[in-house]
């Protein structure tokens, strides 16, 4: 690796194998080393969970000047834990992105999601940190006209970097051309009809997890969900504090 260029450290919740996070690398390339370490195979909705009782391996993919895959068994979590243990001992990445996701990431989607789970713990390991998500789940997606805006946002946290437990979640519409760029709240949505009950031809019950969104806030133009819908891109400002400092003030016992 070229240390007089950026260093960066990407992962996902999709695996290593998805297009979303080889469309990622292609499009940085150019503007900093990279290192993947990605799961070995689709891991969406592990969030920040991590393996505690599974021994976990790496193996490398591919290696080529200033890039190198890596897939493991693990959740994005360990994924990022093991590739600051092994690959950054002696120097820290200049970012931690996660993505690009197959599917929406916005409203309380943020606390399920494998790909802001990797963009958390960079967060937490006080490294720049930035996730993206197109609302797209297909295999196929086309993340062609997120190039510029991909570049940019990289380009003006590597330049600039962000506050201190502060991290990005930026969300894209499933459209060939975006409006613009909206810096929003995340939407108060629910998550209803989760679960579907089957019957096993050997005579048991089983669960598939499934579900349906509502944003519940539909006329608020400060959101991610709306800025979405509106076909602009949405960037959401994320905690890792989530102390709730007006319930902490009020709050007596």
């Amino acid at each position: 690796m070229n240390i007089k260029r950026p260093l960066i450290l990407v992962s996902n919740d999709d695996g290593y194998h998805a297009k979303g996070i080889n469309c990622l690398v292609d499009m940085l390339r150019d503007m900093a080393d990279i290192i993947v370490c990605a799961p070995e195979s689709a891991r969406s909705g592990f969030a920040t969970a991590f393996s505690a009782t599974v021994p976990l391996r790496l193996k490398l993919r591919r290696k080529e000047e200033g890039f190198e895959m890596w897939s493991c068994n693990g959740t994005p979590v360990d994924c990022v834990k093991i590739a600051l243990e092994e690959f950054f001992a002696d120097r820290r990445p200049d970012m931690v992105i996660g993505g690009i996701n197959h599917g929406d990431n916005g409203s309380v989607n943020v606390h399920y999601s494998g790909t802001m789970g990797v963009t958390l713990e960079g967060c937490m390991k006080y490294i720049p940190s930035v996730g993206f998500s197109l609302c797209d789940h297909r295999d196929d997606a086309d993340f062609t006209p997120l190039r510029p805006y991909v570049r940019q946002i990289v380009s003006k946290v590597l330049n600039e970097g962000l506050p201190k437990g502060v991290c990005l979640n930026v969300n894209f519409p499933k459209t060939s051309e975006f409006k613009g760029v909206k810096m929003c709240r995340m939407a108060m949505g629910t998550w209803y009809d989760e679960c579907v009950k089957m019957r096993h031809p050997h005579g048991y019950d089983y669960y598939w997890m499934t579900g349906n969104y509502r944003n519940d806030e539909p006329e608020a133009t400060d959101t991610d969900n709306w800025a979405l819908t509106h076909g602009y891109v949405a960037i959401t400002p994320t905690r890792i504090d989530v102390t709730d400092y007006e319930t902490l003030k009020n709050f007596e016992f």
